[in-house]
C-alpha cells in the first residue's frame, strides 16, 4: 500500500468515527430519555443505537457493508462456539461461587437444590436465553465491533482495543448513575469496577471478532454473557453487598475477567496486529 493510500485509509476511518459518534451521542441520549420517561421498552432502542449509528455512517459516507464481516467465519467460528458458551459459565462459577462460599453474597436457589436449580438455569440461558439475546446484542455489535473497533485500528488510534473498551464502558455509565444498571452501595466504586470489568471483557470479545474475521462470534458471546450472567447467576444472588462483589460492577467478577483477558491475550494470534 502506498503512502497516499495509507493516509487515505486513516483519514477515511477518522471521518467514519466522527460521523458514527455524531449519530451515536444524540441517539443514545434520546434512548435514555425515552426509556426513563415513556417506557423501558425503549431500552431496546438504546441497545441498537450503536448499530443504527454505524449503518447511518456507512450510508452517509457510502462505505458499503462488505467490511462488517457478516460471513459466519467457517471453522474458526465453529471452534469458538464452546468457548463463547462456556466463558460466562466459568466466570460465573468462579466469581459468584467465591461470593456464595465466603458469605459475601447469598445464593437464593430454590428448594435447597443448589446444583440442580443453578445448572437448570444455566442450561436454559445457554440455549434459549442466548438465542433471544441475539436480538439486542446484534444492535450493539454492529456498532462496537462491526464498525467502531475496525475504524479505531484503521485510524491508527493508540491502543484501539483499550480505547474501544473505555468508550463502550462510558456508554453504560448513565445507566449506573441513575440506578438502573448494576448500581452498588457506592456509585463511584460501581463505576470504577464496571469499567475494569467491561474493558477486560472487551479485550476478549474484540480479539475474538478479529481472530475469526466475523462479527457473529462477538454477537454470540455478548448474548451468552448477558443471558448467563444476568439471567442465571444474578437471579440466584442476593444480599446487601451483592453488586459490590458480583455482577458487572462486582469486584470478584472484575478480577476474574482481568485474569481471563490476560490468558486470552496470550493465546490470541491477533494480539500483535490489533496493537493492544
Amino acid at each position: 500500500m502506498s503512502t497516499d493510500d495509507s493516509k487515505g485509509t486513516v483519514q477515511s476511518a477518522r471521518r467514519g468515527l466522527l460521523v458514527f459518534f455524531m449519530f451515536l451521542i444524540p441517539l443514545t441520549a434520546l434512548s435514555y430519555i425515552l426509556a426513563l420517561t415513556v417506557t423501558p421498552v425503549f431500552g431496546l432502542l438504546l441497545m441498537w443505537a450503536p448499530g443504527i449509528s454505524s449503518i447511518l455512517a456507512r450510508l452517509l459516507l457510502r462505505e458499503g457493508f462488505a467490511d462488517i464481516s457478516l460471513r459466519f467465519g467457517g471453522r474458526r467460528t465453529l471452534k469458538a462456539i464452546p468457548f463463547i458458551l462456556l466463558l460466562p459459565v466459568a466466570v460465573g462459577l468462579l466469581a459468584y461461587g467465591a461470593a456464595w462460599m465466603t458469605g459475601l453474597a447469598e445464593y437464593t436457589g430454590h428448594n435447597g437444590n443448589v446444583i440442580g436449580a443453578l445448572a437448570g438455569a444455566i442450561l436454559i440461558q445457554m440455549s434459549v436465553g442466548t438465542a433471544m439475546g441475539i436480538i439486542s446484542s446484534t444492535g450493539e455489535e454492529l456498532g462496537w465491533r462491526g464498525y467502531m473497533l475496525t475504524r479505531l485500528i484503521q485510524a491508527r488510534v493508540p491502543k484501539p482495543i483499550l480505547m474501544s473498551g473505555l468508550i463502550w464502558g462510558m456508554w453504560h455509565i448513565p445507566a449506573i448513575l441513575i440506578g438502573s444498571y448494576y448500581s452498588g452501595p457506592s456509585l463511584a466504586v460501581s463505576v470504577v469496577v464496571f469499567m475494569v470489568t467491561i474493558s477486560s471483557f472487551n479485550v476478549i470479545i474484540s480479539l475474538l471478532r478479529l481472530s475469526t474475521g466475523s462479527v457473529w462470534p462477538a454477537v454470540l458471546l455478548h448474548a451468552s454473557w448477558n443471558a448467563i450472567i444476568q439471567d442465571a447467576f444474578d437471579r440466584f444472588t442476593s444480599g446487601q453487598n451483592a453488586y459490590l462483589w458480583t455482577g458487572e460492577s462486582g469486584i470478584l467478577v472484575a478480577v476474574t475477567l482481568v485474569i481471563a483477558a490476560w490468558f486470552f491475550c496470550r493465546q490470541s494470534a491477533s494480539l500483535q496486529d490489533a496493537r493492544l
